[in-house]
């Protein structure tokens, strides 16, 4: 049994503790998992409600803006169109 995969209760609850304290966890793979990542979400301390809404603000004004888009594909680095696209320069 202890590779048990988590219960949907578990990852539910990980998501909410998740949100309250603004951090974020990786998916366990297992129910002992799952317990270890919500004792420490509800150790750490709760981010007030301003300062999640002004990270998600800073979030969406950076992606709104998109110079902080290193993957970004610009006209001048593909030449020609579709499946015969080719980079432009070679590294």
């Amino acid at each position: 049994m202890p590779n048990t995969p988590p219960t949907s209760k578990q990852l539910a609850y990980l998501r909410a503790l998740a949100e309250r304290t603004g951090q974020t966890f990786a998916t366990p793979r297992t129910r002992r998992g799952a317990s270890v990542a919500i004792r420490r979400l509800k150790a750490a301390p709760p981010e007030s409600r301003l300062e999640r809404m002004i990270e998600r603000d800073e979030i969406a004004d950076a992606i709104g803006a998109g110079a902080e888009d290193s993957v970004r594909v610009t006209r001048n680095e593909v030449t020609g169109y579709g499946s015969s696209a080719t980079w432009s320069q070679r590294s």
